[in-house]
Parts: C-alpha cells; sequence; structure tokens
C-alpha cells in the first residue's frame, strides 16, 4: 500500500455508458489501493468520484489481474464494463486483438468487436443458490421475494426484477432495501427490468456498494441470462440501459458482453 500520502498517484478515468471508473495501474509499484483511500477518492467533491475504481496487476498466464474496488469501499469480484474499458486501453497500447484477464471472478477473455466496440467473456453464471450465493437452499429462478426476482451470479451476486416498466420504479428508494436482504448475505446488485420487444429489455441497476449507476456490464450479463431461463427471451438480447445499449449473448463457453468504451481523462491523485 501507499506508504507515504504525499506521493503523486496517477490514474485514468473511463467509462462505459456512463458507468465510470478510475483506473490505477499497480503493475510496476505493487499494491497501492486500501479501502480508505478507494472511499477518498470515489468522493464525487472532493475526490474524483466513480461508480468502481480497478487495479492492474501483474499474473503469470494473463495479459492483466484486475481488482476491483466499490465506492464503499467494498470489493466486487466482478465488473464488466471496467473489464471492457481496461482491454480496449490495453488492446490500444499493445496492438493485440485478444486478451486474457484475470480477476477474482476468474480468467476472462476480450477481444476487438470492431467499429470500436469491445467484447469480454464474463464466464458462465452461477445458477445455484450457494454460488450466487444466497442465505439459504431454494429455486434461483423465483426467489420468495415480493415480485418474484430471480436470483444469479456472475463473480458477484444479482437480483433480477421482470416489471411492465422499468422507469416507473423508484429505484433509488427500492433498491438500497433490496441490496440489504437478508437472503443476500453479501448483500446484492439489484436490477428492473421490462420487455420492450423481441430479445429487447430496457433495464436500470442498483449497484451493490455503489447505488445507482447508468449502467452495469454485469448486471446486464445477470438479467440477459434471467430473461432467458423465464423464457422471456432468447439468449442473445439487447439491453438498453440509462447511460446507452449493451448486447449480450449466452453461449457455451460463457456470458459475452459488447459495446463501447472511453477513456476520459488522466490525471494524478495528490491527496
Amino acid at each position: 500500500m501507499r506508504t507515504d500520502q504525499n506521493t503523486p498517484l496517477p490514474f485514468m478515468k473511463m467509462h462505459g455508458l456512463g458507468n465510470d471508473f478510475v483506473v490505477i495501474d499497480e503493475r510496476d509499484t505493487g499494491p497501492l489501493v486500501d479501502a480508505a483511500l478507494a472511499i477518498a477518492i470515489a468522493d464525487r467533491h472532493r475526490g474524483v468520484g466513480f461508480d468502481q475504481l480497478a487495479t492492474l496487476s501483474n499474473r503469470a498466464g494473463s495479459d492483466v489481474h484486475l481488482t476491483f474496488w466499490n465506492s464503499d469501499g467494498s470489493q466486487s469480484a466482478a465488473c464488466g464494463n471496467a473489464t471492457r474499458c481496461i482491454a480496449r486501453h490495453i488492446m490500444d497500447q499493445t496492438g493485440k486483438t485478444e486478451l486474457t484477464i484475470t480477476t477474482d471472478r476468474g480468467t476472462l477473455y476480450a477481444r476487438d468487436a470492431g467499429d470500436g466496440l469491445t467484447s469480454v467473456n464474463m464466464g458462465q453464471p452461477q445458477l445455484l443458490w450457494h454460488e450466487i450465493p444466497l442465505a439459504r437452499e431454494m429455486d434461483t429462478l423465483e426467489l420468495p421475494i415480493d415480485g418474484a426476482p430471480t436470483a444469479t451470479g456472475m463473480g458477484n451476486p444479482h437480483c433480477t426484477f421482470f416489471v411492465e416498466n422499468a422507469e416507473a420504479v423508484d429505484i433509488c428508494a427500492f433498491g438500497p432495501t433490496i441490496e440489504h436482504h437478508p437472503l443476500y448475505p453479501q448483500r446484492t446488485n439489484v436490477q428492473v427490468a421490462s420487455l420492450v420487444g423481441p430479445d429487447h429489455l430496457r433495464m436500470r441497476v442498483w449497484e451493490r456498494g455503489a447505488g445507482l449507476t447508468l449502467a452495469s456490464g454485469s448486471s446486464s450479463c445477470a438479467t440477459a441470462v434471467a430473461a432467458a431461463r423465464r423464457g422471456l427471451t432468447g439468449r442473445k438480447v439487447r439491453i438498453d440501459l440509462d447511460g446507452g445499449t449493451l448486447h449480450v449473448d449466452w453461449r457455451e463457453d460463457g456470458v459475452w458482453m459488447t459495446g463501447p468504451t472511453a477513456h476520459v481523462f488522466d490525471g494524478v491523485w495528490r491527496g
């Protein structure tokens, strides 16, 4: 971790559909970020602000290892949009069109999808209660919660509600209650989704440890899996979020997510 708080700390600011990240490269320095630093940088008034912070480190057998911090200082094993953003950055740096990325979720694969888009394979979804995890054994397709949501794990837990109109739900009031529901011992990401047309969903997201976000990659993957399991869509869907559109394809080798990325600016933290 940082031993001298006065040492300038370079970072990148990125976003995927408005889901924004601070990215810190620890490959040459070793670990720099702890919970207190993540919370300080996350402050949108006195810091930089982010939905998640990601650090880059070295790991044998991969192009890069990623660690994710939420804005409340907690960690997450997965962050799909940040993974896509960083993959695009490394592809631009190295000229590679395919990458192997390790996370606490496992090994992920990224590739250039053309037209400025980046795809990441987020791995197979976790569908069993103890994998997600839930507090006790139950059917994950319809949970014993008002609205009968579906539980899915994508390296982090998700709870997806299918509603008539996702935009009509007060997710800022609804989300925190579900995030801390006793069925989810590690808390959960919360999605409300409605069917727009064949293989087309409108979704809004309340992220565990971050709150309302304009987009979420892992939430999009979880929602696509839940919709396919419930017979609402096929396994290849378009998902419209507050910040834009992602395309998700649940294949035999995992859940692929494709969308745009943006490198907004480089900065130096002096806190």
